[in-house]
């Protein structure tokens, strides 16, 4: 199985996905999901990067220094990125 398939298997266990997306399709649902999030559900995004073990205080740092950048985008990019980090992981110790 491609990571890519992986990625949204693991994803769609926090939000609703469709089966196959691109990796620009995810990256877009991810970002609306975050911001609608960051607007309306805070404590529900809270619970997500807490379970999914993204990093609190490299989430920070990034939220500052691409202050340039929506945080929906900067939250959505370290999700994806710590989720593709765990598959890493998954293949490094399965074989």
């Amino acid at each position: 199985m491609d990571d890519l398939k992986v990625l949204c298997r693991i994803i769609g266990n926090d939000f609703e996905l469709e089966e196959e997306l691109s990796a620009e399709q995810l990256r877009v649902k991810i970002v609306h999901a975050f911001s609608w999030l960051l607007d309306n559900d805070i404590s529900k995004m809270m619970q997500i990067l807490y379970r999914t073990d993204v990093n609190e205080e490299r989430l920070k740092s990034l939220l500052i220094s691409r202050s340039q950048l929506p945080s929906a985008e900067v939250i959505a990019d370290e999700y994806i990125s710590r989720q593709l980090q765990k598959i890493e992981t998954r293949k490094k110790y399965s074989t």
